[in-house]
């Protein structure tokens, strides 16, 4: 695609963008994107779970969207809600529901760019879908990777398919294409991985950051969910808190760079200004800078290889500022070094990981079990598991449920 001759009067026609978990805030911080760049970007398709359809209704009446895809409700009283909260708002778009709906929606599209940023497991379908349609996959859903990883790769029908969103990603990808040695490369999907020597994920350190094991032991649901730096949703603040979110974000990088995990490392930089790093053979460190702004990543994700133009305000450097870097406590926060293992031990350890995980949080945030119990309790149940060497989907989809249900005795076991 060439480089555009300025916002808004570029001789090209604008991408089309279809985004998956519209209502949530990966898609309401997307289309904010779309709304600041109106002659680059178009909206093609929505997809959201249901429970916001009167924000949905709003995001239809101000893209105008062919297709809106809901997960669950009623498409009749959904339609009702545009003439009602937005009169004369145009053409009705075409409405699919069911479990599935994200996904028929994701394939549908092969020319556009899509966003998944539907939040858990169940966007592997969607991601799935999008890769097999020949779309460009614009992938926030770090779950995808993380339960459907061998899926996920034998799925892509073209290099470059795939651009990750999560800012780490995003950060190395663009390390990557500032330091690796072919020209004119455009995947962020490693190319000459022989000159990298590691990949350095950085972690906000999340609310706990320096506290001993000891000092966790009564910490609270609205603890947990006051993180310091970003705002995000509930399951993966949590994820923050734990440092799960950066164990799953290690297993991704794996699968999307094709770097062993043993030369993933990760560094807390409470700052959250450099988002991640790749340090060479030679010995260079390349990293990215930003405000902590996901802004920032997903409209790289929608516009990759481009650059569209005043997303967000840069770094200033006319005011003494410090950045600082500390080691992660593996013994407080254990999570990153179970992450390692479990990729390493098979590939359906990390589905394991990912499902039984998203039980024991939902359980904590129930006040069902404590903090420390998540991490504790995950680590049985990724022990507990026997491997399968080339998982299918419906594999996958087993693992998921006996993940579940054995995380599920274990929280029974605590109450």
């Amino acid at each position: 695609m060439p480089a555009a001759t300025g916002e808004g009067t570029s001789s090209v026609p604008p991408r089309d963008v279809v985004v998956l978990g519209s209502t949530g805030s990966i898609g309401t911080q997307a289309l904010d994107v779309v709304d600041s760049h109106p002659g680059r970007l178009r909206v093609r398709a929505l997809a959201a779970g249901g429970s916001h359809p009167g924000l949905l209704a709003d995001q239809v009446a101000l893209h105008r969207p062919e297709v809106v895809a809901l997960a669950q409700g009623d498409p009749g009283e959904f339609l009702a809600l545009l003439p009602a909260r937005h009169p004369g708002s145009g053409r009705v778009p075409e409405v699919v529901t069911g479990p599935d709906a994200a996904t028929r929606v994701a394939g549908a599209f092969p020319d556009s760019v899509v966003l998944n940023g539907i939040a858990g497991g169940v966007g592997l379908g969607p991601t799935l879908a999008a890769l097999a349609s020949g779309a460009t996959l614009a992938l926030a859903n770090k779950e995808s990777l993380v339960v459907g990883g061998a899926l996920v790769r034998r799925a892509m029908v073209r290099p470059g398919q795939v651009v990750p969103v999560d800012s780490e990603h995003s950060a190395i990808a663009q390390s990557l294409r500032a330091g690796v040695h072919e020209r004119g490369l455009t995947s962020p999907v490693l190319s000459g991985r022989s000159e990298v020597a590691d990949l350095v994920l950085t972690a906000s350190g999340g609310p706990f950051r320096g506290r001993t094991r000891a000092e966790l032991a009564d910490v609270t649901p609205e603890q947990a969910l006051a993180h310091p730096t970003w705002s995000m949703g509930p399951v993966v603040t949590v994820n923050s808190s734990t440092l799960v979110n950066k164990g799953l974000e290690l297993i991704e990088a794996h699968l999307l760079f094709d770097v062993d995990p043993a030369h993933i490392l990760t560094t807390v930089h409470p700052q959250s200004i450099v988002h991640s790093m790749v340090t060479w053979r030679d010995g260079a460190t390349i990293a990215q800078a930003s405000p902590p702004d996901m802004r920032l990543p997903i409209a790289l994700g929608l516009a990759w290889p481009e650059r569209l133009e005043h997303v967000e305000q840069p770094l200033t450097w006319d005011a003494a500022q410090s950045w600082t870097f500390e080691p992660v406590d593996d013994v407080t926060f254990p999570a990153v070094s179970l992450a390692r293992a479990a990729v390493a031990a098979s590939p359906t350890h990390p589905a394991v990981l990912n499902a039984a995980n998203e039980v024991l949080v939902d359980a904590f945030l129930r006040g069902e079990i404590p903090w420390l119990g998540i991490v504790d309790t995950l680590t049985e149940v990724v022990a507990a598991h026997e491997g399968i060497t080339e998982p299918t989907l419906e594999d996958v989809l087993g693992v998921e449920e006996w993940a579940r249900a054995r995380a599920g005795e274990a929280v029974g076991a605590l109450r």
